[in-house]
């Protein structure tokens, strides 16, 4: 299992992570997609993502605005898996260029 990180753990992995914010036992970022269909199909590759990881976001899609929240459940707040699929989206989001995204 995943060991939770202690929150200097966690606030040096957000500095790697821009545009990601802590949110309690979370960490969350939105993007806006170029267009709605940019945003379902960046959806659907963080969701390939997610099942090869075994690690899975809650996603808020309002027509170009996509929020991606993750935590690790399982072990009741943040792992090192919620910032490696952090890492996988901002890179699937700059591949489907939304704004925001590095």
């Amino acid at each position: 299992m995943p060991a939770l990180l202690d929150d200097a753990q966690i606030a040096a992995r957000l500095a790697e992570l821009p545009g990601w914010t802590r949110a309690g036992d979370e960490i969350r970022r939105t993007l806006q997609a170029p267009s709605f269909l940019a945003g379902i199909g960046l959806v659907a590759r963080v969701a390939e993502a997610a099942e090869e990881a075994d690690h899975h976001p809650d996603i808020d899609i309002r027509w170009r605005t996509l929020t991606f929240a993750l935590s690790t459940h399982s072990e009741g707040g943040l792992t090192a898996k919620d910032f490696a699929l952090a890492a996988a989206i901002d890179r699937l989001a700059g591949e489907a260029g939304c704004e925001g995204a590095r």
